[in-house]
């Protein structure tokens, strides 16, 4: 308990001065281009005598950046450093997982959580484990025969859970009023087959699973009395509840403070408050950030996340939903393995009742405020695939729209808009590939899936003989290029670019 007090003081500590005067001088006088920086940076001192040392005697912004080197350790990009690069694009992966391999336990003066295990980084601005990323990643680790290092991760997404009452976004102090896409069952499902005590190994996991569920329900029982919305969760009209992604900070992202402000700046709206919140929203969908959410595909200032229920969430936890049924029933609860049945049943009905579009021939989003579904085609429309809880009359329509809206020569566009947003066109994933192939393999859709993975692995091996590195995302209309869109460069590295390209090839 000493141990998760002294966690706790540390956090408020950190958060605390990420509401300083300090902090909001130095982000806001652009010393870094890229706010992440700053947010990420390790104190010489104590931040409490620093934030004195500051208060004492005034800065400003020709000595900030004096005051800035005497008390902080600016950290540098994560360089992918491997002293005899592969022209072997599978070896140069195998080289990559100890590049971007952090050791347990770093007990930093900084926004970084302290991890008991070691983990995989995804690369270059991101220094820290994420969560949603880590299931792709763990994909192409298993395939390295690295099973114990994504049972360490598990484990560490377990004790942080335990500490803050959900998974983070990521492990930093700054993530902890968001998660991320709620992958925590896709790892148990993962790494069962690798256990020699599997009813062992799912009696240590299903509770960690059912919490994790717990925290995106929240709030369900007032909904029932007359509430319709509360955090992540929605009652719909029938009765049923879906989920929406959602953040309880109100405040500018402090990884992304100046981009914030100066976008709050621009659009001016009404209540700032729900501004920052569906910024922050959207960071924990990871698609941060798509035209899924925006009112205007071409203006970021019209994002509205909290009033749009995401086909691709609600999906993983009907599949959240079904493992739990699953896991209970073999370590032997029937009466909560029955109840899981029931919720997955449930949310089954309610997401083909308002996300499933007979017009379009496909899954789409559902607008809450507008009553009906979004406009936009996203390639979270293929999770209802991947999860299997489409039937195959739909499947068959989802593979029609994939291929005239979304297949491009260099694999699926992340949607049908080009916003000049990350998560649109012209770029590709890896994770959506991921959902895509084997959702389309779910349904004996193998000609269309086979082409998406060779188009896809194609683009992942043009940029590598080209440049010698592997991408966060890619421009998969035209191969060559760099892909851009979004608050920061394109980074290499990269952590689920590697596990899926490995986990295509070998399968």
């Amino acid at each position: 308990m000493k141990h998760t007090n002294n966690i706790t003081s540390k956090v408020q500590t950190s958060l605390a001065f990420f509401e300083s005067e300090l902090f909001n001088q130095v982000q806001m006088s652009g010393i870094f281009p890229d706010s992440k920086t700053f947010a990420d940076a390790i104190a010489r001192f104590p931040l409490e005598d620093i934030l004195k040392k500051y208060n004492s005697a005034p800065i400003n912004n020709e000595n900030i950046i004096e005051f800035v080197e005497e008390n902080f350790i600016i950290p540098k990009l994560n360089e992918i450093l491997i002293e005899t690069p592969s022209l072997d694009i599978n070896k140069q992966i195998d080289a990559l997982w100890q590049a971007l391999r952090m050791p347990a336990d770093q007990q930093l003066n900084s926004s970084l959580l302290a991890l008991n295990k070691p983990y995989i980084v995804p690369g270059g601005r991101f220094r820290e484990i994420y969560y949603w990323d880590s299931y792709f990643t763990a994909l192409g680790l298993v395939e390295s025969n690295q099973v114990a290092l994504v049972e360490s991760m598990l484990e560490n997404f377990v004790d942080l859970q335990s500490r803050y009452g959900l998974i983070p976004n990521g492990n930093r102090s700054y993530y902890i009023s968001r998660s991320q896409p709620p992958i925590l069952g896709l790892l148990v499902e993962l790494l069962l087959p690798y256990q020699d005590d599997k009813g062992a190994f799912l009696k240590k996991y299903i509770t960690p699973i059912e919490v994790e569920y717990q925290f995106w329900m929240q709030g369900s029982a007032s909904l029932s009395q007359g509430q319709y919305e509360h955090r992540r969760v929605v009652k719909m009209p029938d009765g049923s509840f879906l989920n929406r992604y959602w953040d309880d900070n109100e405040t500018p992202r402090s990884e992304s403070y100046k981009e914030d402000i100066e976008l709050l700046d621009q659009s001016r709206p009404e209540n700032p408050g729900e501004f920052y919140r569906n910024i922050r929203a959207a960071c924990e969908s990871g698609w941060d950030f798509s035209s899924r959410w925006l009112a205007d595909a071409q203006s970021l200032a019209s994002i509205r996340t909290t009033q749009i229920i995401p086909v691709d969430l609600n999906c993983l936890l009907y599949k959240q939903e079904s493992l739990l049924a699953d896991y209970y029933l073999a370590t032997g609860d029937k009466a909560a393995s029955a109840s899981y049945q029931n919720y997955a049943l449930s949310r089954k009905n309610a997401i083909n009742r308002y996300m499933w579009s007979t017009k379009q021939g496909y899954f789409m989003d559902y607008d809450i405020g507008q009553q009906n579904q979004s406009a936009v085609y996203s390639l979270a429309g293929v999770l209802p695939l991947f999860v299997q809880l489409a039937s195959s009359s739909q499947a068959e329509q989802i593979a029609d729209v994939i291929e005239d809206k979304f297949l491009q020569k260099g694999g699926l566009t992340t949607t049908a808009i080009n916003s000049g947003q990350q998560w649109d066109a012209p770029n590709g994933w890896a994770p959506l590939h991921w959902f895509a192939v084997q959702g389309l393999l779910n349904y004996q859709q193998a000609s269309l899936a086979q082409t998406i993975k060779s188009r896809w692995l194609n683009t992942v091996e043009v940029y590598f003989n080209k440049t010698g590195k592997l991408m966060e995302k890619y421009n998969v209309c035209q191969q060559s290029d760099k892909a851009e869109g979004g608050e920061y460069d394109v980074q290499e590295g990269f952590g689920w670019t590697n596990g899926v390209y490995k986990a295509f090839v070998q399968k």
